[in-house]
C-alpha cells in the first residue's frame, strides 16, 4: 500500500465529516434524527439573489474562466458592504480578494505566509480548522486559553509574557464560535496593537456578525489595522449561501498579493454566475438582516428551553447562529452529546471538538426549523 504523506499522521478528518457518517447511517436504518449540531443555514437565500444567478447563467462569458481576483462588479460590492455595514473603506481594487468560503481563505493564508517550524497563535476554545491546516504545513500550534470568566477573549498581557519570537500569525474570531462571545472595539485596538508590537500577522475571522447582533463590527475598524491585520468574512451565514463557497479576505494589498500567489495555483476564478448572485446579496439593505434575525431569536427562545429541560446552562450574550451552554455536573461533553443521540435521536456537537477549554460544554445549532426543535424538547422532557 502506498504510504499516506507524513504531514497528515496529527491531523484527523473534520470531527462532523467522520460523525454525519454515523448520523446519516442512523438516518438510512430508519431513525427520525434532529439535527442540532451544524451550522448550516436551512433558510434560503434572499429571492433576488436567486433571480441574479439565474440571469447570469445566460451571459455570454458566464462559462469562461474568471478573474483570480473575482469579477470587478463583486469586489466593489463587497467594498460597498464594508462601507455601508462596518463604516469601512477598502480600494476595490487592491484589499479585497473573493474566496470560494473563507475556508478556503484559513488554508491559503497559512500556506501563504507561514514556514515548517513557525508558531501560530490558536483560541481554545476554536474552530478546529485553525490548528488542521497549521499542522498540516508543517508549522506548530499554540493554544491560547479562553474562559468564561475572561468572557471568552484573549489575555493579552498575559501572552506578551510568553516568548513569541517563532509566532507569525494569530488567529481571532468574534463573534466567537463556538462561545458566541463579542469583542469589544479595545479588543480590536489591542490586538493591533500586539500585532504591530510582536509583528504577528492578525487575522479575524468574521462570518458571524450580523446573526443575533445588534453591533456588527469590523477589526478593520481599528486605526492603522491593515497593515498587521487580515479579515476573512463570508456570505454563508449572513445571507444563507453556504453552499455557494463565497467568502473574501480583507487588508493591505502586500498581504492579498502573496495570498495570490498561492490561490492562483489552487483555483481557475469563481463560476460567474455565483459572483452575480453573491454582488446582489451584498447590496441588500439592513431589512434582511432583521427579517433572519427574528427567525433566529424566536428559534433561539426555543433551544434555551430545550436547554434547561436538558439541565444545561447557557452562557449570557451570545450572538451567531449557536447557543453554547455547560453539560449537567458530572458528565463529560461527549457522553452527554452521545446519550443525546442514542436515548433521543437528537444530534448536538460536543465542546472537546473544539479545544480542551470547551470540554464540560455543547454547542446547539439555530439552524433547525423551529418545529424540530419543539419536537426536540417533546423527545426529552
Amino acid at each position: 500500500m502506498i504510504a499516506q504523506a507524513n504531514r497528515l499522521n496529527q491531523v484527523k478528518e473534520y470531527y462532523f465529516s467522520s460523525k454525519l457518517k454515523e448520523v446519516r447511517a442512523m438516518q438510512e436504518s430508519g431513525k427520525d434524527i434532529i439535527n442540532l449540531g451544524i451550522g448550516s443555514p436551512d433558510l434560503p437565500p434572499p429571492p433576488q439573489v436567486i433571480t441574479a444567478l439565474n440571469g447570469a447563467l445566460v451571459n455570454s462569458a458566464a462559462h469562461q474562466y474568471q478573474p483570480y481576483k473575482g469579477t470587478a462588479d463583486f469586489r466593489k460590492a463587497i467594498a460597498e458592504f464594508y462601507q455601508n455595514h462596518y463604516d469601512v473603506s477598502l480600494d476595490a481594487e487592491t484589499e479585497i480578494l473573493p474566496l470560494m468560503g473563507s475556508k478556503e481563505g484559513i488554508t491559503h493564508i497559512t500556506m501563504a505566509f507561514l514556514n515548517e517550524g513557525d508558531e501560530v497563535l490558536i483560541p481554545n476554545p476554536g474552530y478546529p480548522t485553525y490548528a488542521a491546516v497549521t499542522e498540516l504545513v508543517g508549522a506548530k500550534a499554540v493554544f491560547y486559553d479562553l474562559n468564561a470568566e475572561g468572557n471568552w477573549l484573549p489575555n493579552l498581557a498575559q501572552l506578551a509574557k510568553k516568548d513569541l519570537s517563532k509566532v507569525k500569525l494569530m488567529w481571532v474570531n468574534y463573534p466567537h464560535m463556538p462561545t458566541g462571545a463579542s469583542a469589544t472595539d479595545q479588543v480590536f485596538r489591542d490586538l493591533v496593537e500586539f500585532g504591530k508590537t510582536h509583528n504577528i500577522l492578525i487575522v479575524n475571522d468574521n462570518p458571524y456578525s450580523f446573526i443575533l447582533n445588534n453591533e456588527p463590527k469590523s477589526i478593520l475598524q481599528t486605526e492603522d489595522a491593515k497593515e498587521v491585520v487580515l479579515e476573512l468574512n463570508s456570505l454563508s451565514k449572513s445571507f444563507n449561501m453556504a453552499g455557494w463557497r463565497i467568502g473574501m479576505v480583507c487588508g493591505s494589498e502586500k498581504n492579498l498579493n502573496t495570498i495570490l500567489k498561492v490561490k492562483t495555483n489552487m483555483d481557475s476564478g469563481m463560476f460567474y454566475p455565483l459572483q452575480a448572485g453573491a454582488a446582489v446579496a451584498l447590496r441588500m439593505n439592513g431589512n434582511w438582516f432583521s427579517a433572519l434575525n427574528e427567525t433566529y431569536q424566536s428559534r433561539k427562545e426555543k433551544v434555551l428551553e430545550l436547554a434547561k429541560v436538558l439541565q444545561c446552562e447557557p452562557e449570557k450574550d451570545q450572538s451567531g447562529m449557536f447557543i453554547w451552554a455547560k453539560v449537567p455536573k458530572g458528565s463529560t461533553s461527549e457522553a452527554f452529546v452521545e446519550g443525546l443521540l442514542q436515548k433521543h435521536n437528537i444530534f448536538t456537537a460536543p465542546g472537546f471538538i473544539f479545544g480542551t477549554m470547551g470540554e464540560g460544554y455543547v454547542r446547539f445549532s439555530l439552524c433547525a426549523s423551529e418545529e424540530n426543535i419543539k419536537r426536540a424538547i417533546k423527545r426529552v422532557m
